[in-house]
């Protein structure tokens, strides 16, 4: 008799539970489920110099912040049915889709977007005096872009780097990037997209409120592509961060990390955190 009564007890108990739960679920979808059935508050508009101009780093002096993608690790930076691909060029990125070895695992440092690819972010530095604008990395190779501000062309001989040689102007609000001289020894996304000696990349930063900018990337690379195409994600501010002391790969277990060691092998179905 006591366990009827207790299972008709339990019984009516999960009923209530299940009833409630969708009355705040209904509640919710209405507007009326407390603070989940709210709208967040708007971001506020992005901070701005004593000219008027947008700002890029910190919107508060003494305060810090980075930024990070808005975009899932396993997700080309341009979609896949706008890249161009040359035969040879999508015979390596399918490869690359295989074993994943990249170089930033490895503690080299990337280009272009790939260098916004990481869940550590980036700060950005602007240092009037100098005309110039600081990309620091955070994590991986703990290395920093150089973005010339103060008018000057591409020089006739660039040595390739992994950064290449960067020029920037504002356009009103948007910070144009205008980058050449890249070796081949990055991806310049996360998900491998090939590219050459030849590549030459248009970079837009707009930063649209305080705490969103939209990235957008136009890769003009004849030696991998018969024409250029247009990628891009949104970065997001997070208030309160700052670069913090990183040993890449220490102790050396990069290797293991890729390719696993001696009879133990490492499962890449998991997202990797180079």
């Amino acid at each position: 008799m006591r366990r009827t009564i207790f299972t008709i007890a339990a019984a009516a108990a999960l009923s209530m539970l299940v009833m409630t739960a969708g009355a705040q679920q209904q509640g919710a979808a209405k507007g009326g489920g407390g603070n989940r059935g709210k709208e967040a508050p708007p971001a506020g508009p992005a901070a701005r110099n004593a000219s008027g101009r947008v700002l890029l780093g910190g919107d508060v002096p003494g305060k810090n912040g980075v930024w990070l993608p808005g975009i899932g690790t396993q997700v080309p930076a341009a979609k896949l049915e706008d890249v161009k691909f040359q035969p040879w060029a999508k015979a390596l990125y399918d490869e690359r889709q295989k074993h994943e070895l990249e170089p930033h695992a490895r503690c080299k440092a990337s280009g272009t977007s790939r260098q916004f690819l990481t869940p550590y972010g980036v700060e950005f530095t602007e240092i009037p005096e100098l005309q110039r604008i600081f990309i620091f990395d955070i994590g991986g190779p703990h290395t920093f872009r150089t973005i010339y501000m103060d008018g000057r062309s591409h020089p006739d001989n660039i040595s390739p780097s992994n950064y290449g040689h960067s020029i920037g102007w504002w356009e009103g609000d948007t910070l144009v990037v205008d980058s050449v001289g890249f070796n081949e020894d990055f991806w310049w996304d996360r998900r491998g997209l090939p590219h050459t000696e030849q590549l030459h990349t248009i970079e837009r930063f707009i930063r649209t409120n305080k705490t969103n900018i939209d990235y957008t990337i136009t890769i003009d690379d004849p030696g991998a592509y018969t024409a250029p195409y247009v990628g891009g994600f949104n970065l997001r501010y997070n208030e309160n961060q700052e670069l913090f002391e990183y040993v890449c790969q220490q102790a050396n277990y990069a290797h293991e990390l890729m390719v696993g060691g001696e009879s133990r092998v490492i499962s890449r179905s998991s997202q990797i955190v180079p």
